[in-house]
């Protein structure tokens, strides 16, 4: 199984187009959003081409291969917009061998961990920094932001696809961070 994640979109029509242009070369068979999809936050400047209904215009398309999560950014007005699910805070994908525990952050993140078994994979956005490391037994994985990086990263975005999961740079897809998921 091979799976994109994205994650702290807030609103960016032209990152929302390149994740987009990705996932349809990728061969990934779903793509995880993780979380403040449409609206910028109040805290952080307007992303480059601010424009929130066409990209839910955009993800629309995508619909049915989309899984998502609330972040701390998305409401019931941008769920209105919105053709998939994205009010859940947490989803769960079985591998076959882990649990992929996915979450925007702010609720459940590293610092406060659902129960998860040693091998699980905490998938989470919201820091907008990449991460992809095992703590503990547990596999703590950040795809980053693909529109308002933080901590002097590039705009990024994640991949699982053979037993790694990796964070690569949406600009050039050049692989910033990996781990292992079944050593």
């Amino acid at each position: 199984m091979k799976l994109m994640f994205a994650s702290d979109i807030h609103g960016s029509l032209p990152a929302t187009e390149r994740v987009l242009e990705y996932f349809a070369q990728s061969g990934a068979q779903w793509l995880i959003l993780l979380g403040d999809l449409l609206y910028h936050g109040p805290r952080n400047a307007l992303p480059e081409g601010y424009a929130p209904s066409e990209v839910a215009e955009k993800l629309n398309a995508q619909a049915s291969r989309i899984i998502a999560v609330r972040g701390n950014c998305d409401s019931e007005v941008d769920q209105m917009l919105l053709n998939f699910p994205i009010t859940a805070p947490w989803q769960q994908v079985l591998t076959g061998r882990q649990r992929l525990f996915l979450t925007h952050g702010h609720l459940f993140g590293p610092d406060n961990l659902p129960a998860l078994a040693a091998g699980d994979v905490l998938v989470s956005g919201h820091t907008h920094i990449p991460v992809a490391e095992k703590r503990d037994g547990i596999i703590h994985f950040n795809p980053g932001s693909v529109s308002l990086p933080k901590g002097g990263f590039v705009a990024s975005y994640g991949v699982l696809e053979h037993d790694y999961l990796q964070v690569l740079a949406l600009n050039d897809q050049q692989v910033i961070a990996q781990v292992a998921i079944n050593p």
